[in-house]
């Protein structure tokens, strides 16, 4: 079974920045894609960045060019930078990794959710 601890929420002002990690535990064989989804206040929630086993990354528009998501495959954690931030980028962060563990299988985990607040 595959634990995913996020970690770097946090409450900012606009134009601000804060990084989010999020560190998966357990016998990962190998990690396939992975990413960030958001649900903001009375929002649905909605795929923020995500970026493939071969490094290939996508975004929402809301956020391109001010987000940048990467990966550590050596330590199986998923990060997302986030620069320039808004008041609408206020939502609870949920990082999710999918891949194949040793002995389980295939897995599908998201993370508990980690809150960021940006406000003046």
């Amino acid at each position: 079974q595959v634990q995913l601890v996020e970690s770097g929420g946090g409450s900012v002002q606009p134009g601000g920045s804060l990084r989010l990690s999020c560190a998966a535990s357990g016998n990962i064989f190998r990690s396939n894609a992975m990413g960030w989804d958001r649900q903001g206040p009375g929002q649905q929630r909605e795929l923020v960045a995500s970026i493939t086993s071969g490094s290939s990354t996508n975004y929402a528009d809301s956020v391109k060019g001010r987000f940048t998501v990467s990966r550590d495959n050596a330590k199986n954690t998923l990060y997302l930078q986030m620069n320039s931030l808004k008041p609408e980028d206020t939502a609870v962060y949920y990082c999710n990794f999918k891949g194949v563990s040793i002995p389980f299988g295939t897995f599908d985990s998201w993370g508990q959710g980690t809150q960021v607040t940006v406000s003046a």
